[in-house]
């Protein structure tokens, strides 16, 4: 049985240099087995520099990432190795579309992940595809589907199950909703709720949608410029932020109400 009390993902003095510029700068956090922690600030923050870092899609310049008690700050050393950081931590990115192959169906695109990481047999793949399908809401016919044949909340839940079928402890959503209309959003948020109840795997949540971070995360820590200027839990956060770059994301939130202002608009066309 797991030990809810020892983190299933650790990050400590983070640090990402591109050149002369400084993208992480000494970040530090950890998820808790079952967890979930968002990381929130505005483009350029350094937000999905963290989520590459984590999955090794880019190294990091200095400091520790360690993941279900595995070092993960240097590059895997063979095959097997990356095979098992890939059974270990899975992200979902903003963009379902160009992360899927559009020659694969449904179907094809969670049974090759299966054969990768568990070399099962045939039969075996095959009901395990029907429960991950099931699990996030898709029916036999788009289980059967090509991409270009699902909407984008369809497309968003091949994904997650693709992402699931390597039986990960820690799921990344880099973005992973954004794309989405308002009324997908919610139905993909509450899957992510239940797939989270069910399963016990621990995420981390890339956003800088504060109502997105709100319903799904426990935990947050704040970036601005690479930085970590707030951290806490997520409630507590977002109703009684203690820094002013916090105050201003939330009130960067739009209201029930608002409207662009015109003059405004105007004005940025001229200039641009």
């Amino acid at each position: 049985m797991t030990n809810a009390a020892v983190p299933v993902l650790g990050v400590s003095g983070l640090r990402k240099e591109f050149g002369d510029l400084v993208a992480v700068n000494d970040v530090s956090f950890v998820v808790p087995q079952a967890g979930s922690l968002a990381i929130v600030g505005e483009s350029g923050s350094g937000k999905t520099t963290i989520a590459r870092m984590i999955v090794g899609l880019e190294r990091p310049t200095a400091g520790e990432i360690n993941a279900c008690g595995r070092d993960r700050s240097r590059p895997a050393r063979s095959a097997s190795e990356r095979r098992k950081r890939g059974s270990e931590v899975q992200i979902v990115f903003q963009d379902p579309y160009t992360s899927l192959d559009p020659r694969q169906t449904t179907h094809g695109t969670i049974d090759e992940v299966l054969r990768l990481h568990h070399g099962w047999e045939p039969a075996r793949r095959a009901e395990r595809i029907a429960e991950l399908t099931g699990l996030v809401g898709l029916d036999e016919r788009q289980a059967r589907a090509l991409p270009r044949n699902l909407s984008g909340g369809q497309r968003q839940r091949v994904a997650i199950a693709r992402a699931l079928a390597a039986e990960p402890r820690v799921l990344i959503l880099d973005e992973s909703v954004a794309a989405l209309d308002v009324s997908i959003q919610a139905q993909v948020l509450n899957l992510l709720a239940d797939i989270r109840d069910s399963t016990g795997v621990s995420f981390v949540l890339i956003s800088h949608d504060l109502a997105v971070v709100r319903q799904l995360t426990d935990d947050v820590i704040v970036l601005h410029r690479g930085v970590v200027v707030e951290r806490g839990r997520t409630a507590s956060v977002l109703d009684e932020p203690q820094h002013d770059y916090t105050r201003r994301l939330r009130a960067s939130v739009p209201r029930p109400g608002w409207k662009p202002r015109r003059g405004v608009l105007l004005a940025a066309d001229k200039e641009s």
